[in-house]
């Protein structure tokens, strides 16, 4: 007969000490499992219940929401016309298109200059590299402030121009870092055995190093891209002409002052729709885009972040 001996028994008999496991290791109970579950619900609700109420409300008829004394949770007499009129022309429909551009260019912009910087920060023999990177690790915690920056852009002649969008704003350090971290992690024989056959940094960098920093790359551009769709201060700064006012400041415009977008008034005059559906309409507009590419970059933000900030 075989006799059967416990694994505490058999660290006995071998001189173990029996330890019991920590507590992460454990399998979770039954009152865990639903106190978990309960949590997750009740944050996803946090999240989704006053999404679901700016779109319901977007969505309704002025007289649902006379109804409902305001804002709308049970969806009503549904109707497009909020989205139809503010897509039809006119100051927010020009404030959308002013926004996607001016989102394109400065992501291209920084993109470009923070990939080349951080690549030449990566490489420890490249000249004046640790002055450079003292500098930048400078402007993180001290910086000239407001009124010199207002008065750097207005010298510049950059008043009521769109490159006051970009410009003032266009370098995250903190962006840079990451990319750089994520560079430093990459095979150094890959680089020198490039050199070996010919190749210079440019090509390095576009053929070897971006095709293995994909995940990196998405993330910062993404972050990016969701600061220059989501700013308004420096529209609020630089831009005296309501005409070239990016889709946020005519959000808050809109919400503020309670007044409908130009174009829009003799609709609501006539009843045919709602101020407040217009204004949920906006930031329906003003979060979409946000909502459909977060998910698309989502597998890439663990690696791209984890990997680029810790070397090793």
């Amino acid at each position: 007969m075989t006799a059967v001996i416990d694994e505490p028994t058999t660290r006995k008999v071998r001189g173990w000490a029996a330890l019991p496991r920590p507590v992460w290791e454990e399998a979770p109970t039954r009152a865990g499992l639903a106190g978990k579950g309960i949590v997750l619900v009740l944050a996803c609700l946090a999240v989704v219940f006053p999404l679901w109420i700016v779109i319901v409300t977007s969505l309704s008829t002025r007289r649902t929401i006379d109804e409902a004394g305001g804002l709308v949770m049970v969806p009503k007499d549904i109707t497009f016309i909020a989205y139809q009129e503010l897509l039809s022309g006119g100051q927010v429909t020009r404030a959308a298109l002013v926004s996607i551009g001016v989102t394109l260019a400065g992501t291209l912009f920084s993109m470009t200059v923070s990939v080349l910087c951080a690549y030449g920060l990566s490489r420890t023999d490249s000249l004046g590299h640790r002055w450079i990177l003292m500098t930048l690790l400078a402007t993180m915690f001290f910086s000239a402030g407001l009124i010199p920056t207002y008065l750097l852009v207005q010298t510049l002649g950059l008043t009521d121009s769109y490159l006051a969008l970009i410009l003032p704003s266009a370098i995250s350090v903190f962006n840079i870092l990451v990319l750089r971290g994520f560079f430093m992690n990459i095979s150094q024989e890959l680089v020198d055995s490039a050199r070996i056959d010919g190749a210079g940094d440019f090509r390095i960098l576009w053929q070897i190093v971006m095709p293995l920093s994909r995940a990196v790359i998405a993330v910062i551009t993404l972050f990016y891209a969701v600061g220059y769709w989501s700013a308004w201060f420096n529209a609020s700064l630089y831009l005296n002409d309501q005409n070239m006012l990016p889709l946020q400041n005519v959000m808050i415009q809109l919400v503020q002052k309670q007044e409908a977008p130009v174009g829009l008034g003799q609709a609501i005059r006539t009843g045919q729709l709602s101020g407040l559906a217009v204004q949920m309409a906006v930031m329906v507009m003003a979060l979409l885009p946000v909502a459909v590419l977060s998910p698309l970059v989502q597998k890439h933000f663990k690696k791209g972040m984890l990997t680029g900030a810790v070397k090793g």
